[in-house]
């Protein structure tokens, strides 16, 4: 796996090439898919925010309207429990609403317990597979053809360090991880010769978020950037040819 380092300090892109363009993101409601919510919907395009967390979507919304930015979409969704039907069901509400997707940005994460593998739950592990591994894979699945009637789609998976070099007691993330990014590679190889699809990874490493809180509660939140930060590395993504990569941001605070 060839590791891409990016440095949202020295970060450029053009925003004229996310103008009246469509993009779902998922994980709509949390740090880092709010704020990217945010800036593509303030950049000219339609947003697409997926969800379980229905007051978080309604914020996320209320952010981008008050903003000035194009009225999103809501879809409030389980990723834990949803399966090919309803992700179908998401697919043709789009094609009959707009004809195409222009991107998908994949945010929502379970990040499961801080566990040794040997004790492990399997329920956990289940979960944390379908959320971080599964869902993306049938959300994406569904929406292929939207992608392809796209000009240059792009579809961006969240990533982690752990997903990239195993670490003890992360369990069912590391696993779910590893073997998203193994999915995008395949997919990229796949789509590369016939499709302008894209498909990319972004290990945005730590944030601060509510999430991030729960799992370290101890750390002092002060000292993490914010989800903001990281929002450069996935406009360049999208806004760039890059296909295959796996992105490492640096040097944001």
């Amino acid at each position: 796996m060839n590791i891409t380092d990016f440095d949202v300090n020295n970060a450029s892109f053009n925003s004229d090439k996310l103008k009246e363009h469509v993009y779902l993101i998922t994980g709509a409601a949390g740090a880092i898919g709010s704020a990217l919510a945010v800036a593509l919907g303030t950049s000219g395009a339609t947003t697409i925010l997926v969800d379980r967390n229905s007051k978080g979507l309604d914020a996320t919304y209320d952010q981008i309207t008050d903003a000035g930015g194009a009225e999103p979409i809501k879809l409030e969704l389980d990723l834990a429990s949803a399966g090919m039907p309803q992700y179908e069901e998401m697919a043709d509400l789009i094609r009959i609403e707009f004809g195409r997707l222009d991107g998908i940005i994949h945010c929502a994460v379970e990040t499961g317990t801080l566990t040794p593998l040997q004790q492990y739950s399997m329920d956990m592990l289940n979960k944390t597979l379908l959320v971080n591994l599964s869902a993306p894979y049938m959300l994406t699945r569904c929406c292929l053809d939207l992608l392809r009637e796209a000009d240059d789609a792009c579809v961006i998976f969240t990533s982690t360090d752990i997903a990239r070099q195993g670490k003890a007691y992360w369990g069912g993330y590391s696993i779910s991880g590893y073997a998203l990014e193994g999915l995008a590679q395949i997919w990229a190889d796949e789509l590369e010769t016939n499709t302008t699809i894209r498909i990319n990874t972004l290990d945005t490493g730590p944030v601060r978020s509510l999430l991030r809180a729960r799992i370290f509660p101890g750390e002092d939140p002060a000292t993490l950037p914010s989800a903001n930060s990281v929002v450069p590395g996935y406009l360049h993504l999208l806004t760039s040819d890059v296909n295959g990569v796996a992105l490492r941001i640096v040097g944001n605070r």
